[in-house]
């Protein structure tokens, strides 16, 4: 009896449900912080648009050169109804889209093949080093010009101009990854007989995945950044070339407005690129930052 009692009050904690009500309450706290997150973005969001009407309809601020946020809803509720001089809007947002997606590609595997190249051969560094550094110091909006030169208005010189922009981005991060390879693993793989490509692929890659990754979230912008300079400099249709028109006839709404539109893609391209990062690096074990996230 007296054994019962011991093992009896000894688990009467574990009943008590401690530990699932300290995970309950730290699920709370992250909900909590999360709606005080959306709570302080929106008020932000409100403060700045509503000064914003407010400013240019006491005529604070002129709306002939800043706009206003209700001139440039109506603008985009007119883009989408009625399209552009160049086409449907929709089909300005998918040339840019499909400039941008197709250039981030390129540049993407450019970069890392020849990143990780680099980084495990020090006579490809020392040899190609100082071509990549001059290349890179070219100023782009210069490349873009060059390239329109080249290849005349269409998709062609948008696509490389955006490459040219993701492949600096991914090959540095790539080149360092590979380098930043633990030597240890290295050599125990070729102890145990690995070959060549199978270090690359099971070592180097994975080791330097977590660099790769990290640096597509800025590539993706800059191909976007590409596409749109592209457009700028010469384009029959696109985000850029509607941009450029709403500035040649001085409305401000029209250039917002696309600039919204732009701001939208990059957050909804910004999520996606969340998700594979989290398909791709699920293997490794979450950071103190990541895992105070989960639910």
């Amino acid at each position: 009896m007296r054994t019962a009692s011991t093992t009896s009050t000894t688990s009467a904690p574990v009943a008590d449900g401690t530990p699932s009500s300290a995970s309950a309450a730290a699920k709370r706290a992250i909900r909590r912080r999360k709606v005080l997150v959306w709570a302080g973005r929106l008020g932000l969001a409100a403060f700045v648009i509503g000064g914003w009407q407010l400013f240019t309809t006491w005529k604070i601020v002129d709306p002939f050169f800043f706009g206003q946020p209700s001139g440039i809803a109506k603008r985009l509720v007119d883009y989408f109804q009625h399209g552009t001089e160049f086409g449907s809007y929709y089909s300005n947002i998918w040339t840019t889209i499909e400039e941008a997606l197709i250039g981030f590609a390129i540049g993407t595997v450019a970069g890392v093949l020849l990143g990780v190249a680099l980084g495990q051969s020090r006579y490809l560094a020392d040899l190609l080093g100082p071509y990549i550094k001059i290349v890179n110091a070219i100023p782009r909006i210069v490349l873009g010009s060059i390239f329109i030169v080249a290849f005349g208005i269409g998709t062609t010189p948008k696509i490389l101009l955006a490459a040219v922009l993701v492949f600096f981005v991914v090959f540095f991060n790539a080149f360092q990854g590979a380098r930043e390879v633990d030597r240890n693993i290295l050599s125990n793989a070729k102890v145990l007989g690995a070959s060549r490509l199978q270090i690359i692929r099971h070592v180097i890659v994975p080791s330097a995945l977590t660099w790769i990754v990290a640096s597509l979230h800025s590539a993706l912008g800059f191909s976007i950044v590409g596409a749109l300079v592209g457009e700028v400099l010469g384009a029959r249709s696109g985000l850029g070339l509607v941009i450029t028109t709403a500035q040649n006839n001085f409305d401000p709404n029209g250039v917002f407005a696309t600039m919204l539109t732009i701001a939208v893609l990059v957050l909804g391209a910004e999520w996606l690129m969340a998700k594979l990062e989290q398909r791709l690096l699920s293997w490794r074990p979450p950071s103190p930052s990541e895992s105070s996230n989960i639910i």
